[in-house]
């Protein structure tokens, strides 16, 4: 069983949910992945390691989940969410996912908070970044908040902020594959996911 930690001290998860789903054609959130809204697969995972569980960029409760609205609304990707979850987290680390990895692995989340510090935690596969599957520590919210309003992002604040890559060679030891940060941008994605990685097994 995973020991309990002080909800004063516990990472708060943050599911990303504020994109406009333009290629899904509807709202991504509810799209079912094997008979499961992706939200719910998402929220599954991140209850195994965090001790609050909140969406971000929606002002309306979702599958059961309190919301947290983006501070300054509109499509400017990812940072607005993780500055509304930094600020609702008031001195707590955020564990921050989008809404369309449904495949997100428990173990790697966990592998991530084990890492946080004082610096992000951010997977690198192919060279890229991985922002919207990472650990953020509470001292960053100021940084991220000033960022948002100079119309920055995080791959622009990581651009000039020290923080822990994590690569293949540390999150393969995890038995990750790539799947938590896989994203689901379309309705035949969704259909498809699962048979993508079914073959490798595991969760």
């Amino acid at each position: 069983m995973r020991p309990r930690r002080s909800p004063a001290q516990g990472p708060v998860g943050a599911i990303l949910t504020g994109g406009r789903s333009l290629r899904m054609g509807t709202d991504k959130a509810l799209v079912p992945v094997g008979g499961v809204p992706m939200i719910e697969w998402v929220a599954g995972a991140l209850r195994t390691v965090v001790d609050e569980l909140v969406i971000v960029g929606r002002s309306s409760p979702l599958a059961g989940i309190p919301a947290v609205p983006d501070l300054r609304p509109g499509p400017r990707g990812p940072l607005p969410g993780l500055v509304a979850a930094l600020r609702h987290a008031a001195g707590r680390p955020v564990l921050l996912v989008a809404v369309d990895h449904p495949l997100v692995r428990a173990a790697t989340l966990q592998g991530l908070v084990g890492l946080l510090d004082r610096d992000p935690v951010v997977p690198v596969d192919g060279g890229v970044r991985q922002t919207t599957c990472a650990a953020y520590p509470a001292a960053w919210v100021d940084a991220a908040d000033l960022e948002d309003r100079a119309g920055g992002s995080i791959q622009s604040l990581l651009d000039r902020l020290p923080h822990r890559e994590v690569g293949p060679e540390e999150w393969a030891v995890w038995g990750e594959d790539g799947r938590s940060w896989h994203s689901v941008d379309t309705l035949g994605a969704a259909a498809a996911v699962l048979d993508r990685y079914r073959a490798a097994g595991g969760r």
